[in-house]
Order: C-alpha cells, then structure tokens, then sequence
C-alpha cells in the first residue's frame, strides 16, 4: 500500500513538474504573438523525446494571416514546425527559415490542416513543445 501511494506521489509531482516546465516556455512563447495578432486561445503542447513527433489538427481560415509561433527550451530555435495539408503536402516548416520560433502565414481559402513539432536533433534530446497560434487583428 506504501509503495503504491508513493509511486503515485512521485507520478504527480513530476506531472506537476512538467506542466510547470510547459508554462514557463507557453509565457515566453506568447511574446511572440504580438500586439497585432490575437491569440486562438489555445496552448498547443507535448513533451518530447528524441524523435518523437507532435500532431495538432486544425482549420485555418480563408482570408485570414495567421501567426504560429514555437517554442522549447530556454532559448529560440530549438523546435522544428512543419503545416502540412490532409494529402501530406508540407505549406510551411521552419527548417527553410533557420529555425524562425515564429512565422506568419496568409491562408486564401480555408484549408485542413496538421501542424507538426519535433525538436532538432542537433540542440535539444528532450523538452516540451509549445505552439501559439493568433489571427491578425
């Protein structure tokens, strides 16, 4: 009984812990929407590890310049982020960019559509990724 309660107290303090570590980087993210984007509302957020991959599905408006920034760590650059539509076409990924943390997108017509995360190789092993995303005021 002992042992089962204090692996459940060490479950939730690193839960606790981590969530800790994701809103420490979502406040900094959020710098990254400026005064002329608002934000969706949305924390979009994953702990990472090696290569793993993070998937967010969403709808992106026609007519609308979206902002998405990415974040992870304590620095810029260390999370990748791709917007690929439904048949697989990567629209946009920051690697072309130098690992931009942020990046606006003007959508024409109103598409479907996965944001993918993943953190590079070359900077980071593990971490949580945060994605923001606001709409032009």
């Amino acid at each position: 009984m002992r042992r089962t309660l204090l692996l459940i107290t060490l479950a939730a303090g690193f839960g606790a812990q981590a969530q800790d570590m994701c809103g420490t980087i979502a406040e900094r993210c959020e710098k990254h929407i400026a005064a002329q984007y608002i934000p969706d509302g949305q924390f979009y957020r994953a702990l990472l590890q090696g290569d793993e991959l993070a998937e967010f599905n969403l709808t992106l408006f026609g007519g609308t310049t979206y902002r998405v920034a990415a974040c992870s760590g304590d620095s810029d650059g260390l999370l990748l982020f791709s917007v690929v539509d439904k048949d697989g076409n990567v629209l946009f990924t920051n690697k072309d960019q130098g690992n931009a943390p942020y990046w606006d997108l003007a959508v024409t017509n109103t598409i479907d559509v996965k944001m993918e995360a993943s953190l590079d190789p070359s900077k980071a092993g593990s971490g949580c990724a945060v994605m923001l995303i606001g709409f032009k005021k």
